[in-house]
């Protein structure tokens, strides 16, 4: 019978950190709690928002039901007006939940029926993606409000009732190429977050001493990625049963620690 002597897994023995460095680490791991008054301060933007949002309504209501002198581009844009701040309150609530979740402490909602579908995988990849698609919505709404004032231009300008100029060629000109950045923005982000989630599949034909470990730890299950487990090799009674015992093909590398022992048929060996 082959064997090869190695040297036993040696596992550390070193002390942990002391406790000055642990409450170090807790005072600096508590201070994330700076952020919530900054999530509480958008919370009450949110309410600006909506009494803006009910001023608006209160408008458009006034000038189509009591005054009745509004043509359909007033009505269009005063509508635009409102799903832009919908959008923004929209933006708001994402900004303050995801954030929350994400950089301060867990909003355990867990099995309501209101949780957000996407609150249970929210991380800063997708939050900044999240935001970004927003930040497009609500730029659309804007470009779509000049695109209806532009109907209107002459001479390349279009002024107001006080003779001030709103909009211009160049300026619409900017808006279309800031829209454009912010969609290459979003793309760049989306595509940074899927990059992040792939992960490069294993060597074939490798396995680690963490797997042998996990196998232990489970019983001493077989463990090999190389080839489908087979029967494990039944230990003398007088050996240790701290081990696993894999069969594996010839030439494969072992960790550190194991044994190989021949099975006498030729096509590989027991690993231990």
């Amino acid at each position: 019978m082959n064997q090869r002597s190695m040297p036993p897994i040696q596992r550390s023995t070193d002390r942990g950190p002391g406790a000055a460095s642990r409450t170090l680490a807790a005072f600096i791991f508590a201070s994330r709690w700076l952020q919530a008054p900054l999530y509480l301060g958008l919370i009450i933007a949110q309410g600006v928002y909506v009494v803006l949002f009910f001023v608006e309504l209160w408008h458009l209501f006034e000038n189509v039901i009591i005054s009745g002198n509004i043509t359909e581009t007033d009505v269009m844009l005063s509508v635009l007006a409102l799903i832009d701040i919908v959008m923004i309150a929209n933006l708001l609530i994402m900004v303050i939940i995801g954030g929350y979740e994400t950089f301060v402490s867990k909003i355990r909602v867990e099995g309501h029926h209101d949780e957000p579908e996407w609150l249970s995988h929210v991380n800063t990849n997708l939050l900044k993606v999240k935001l970004a698609v927003s930040i497009i919505s609500i730029s659309s709404i804007h470009l779509l409000k000049t695109f209806i004032e532009v109907g209107r231009m002459e001479d390349g300008i279009v002024r107001g009732a006080d003779g001030k100029v709103i909009y211009s060629n160049d300026g619409v000109f900017w808006e279309v190429m800031i829209h454009l950045a912010f969609i290459i923005s979003a793309l760049a982000l989306a595509w940074i977050d899927r990059m992040s989630q792939h992960h490069a599949p294993s060597p074939a034909g490798g396995f680690s001493a963490g797997a042998i470990e996990a196998g232990l730890a489970g019983d001493s299950a077989p463990v090999s990625s190389a080839a489908p487990a087979t029967a494990p090799a039944t230990a003398p009674a007088s050996a240790p049963t701290a081990f696993v015992t894999v069969r594996v093909p010839a030439g494969t590398a072992l960790p550190e620690g194991a044994e190989v022992v021949s099975d006498g048929s030729g096509d590989g060996a027991l690993s231990r």
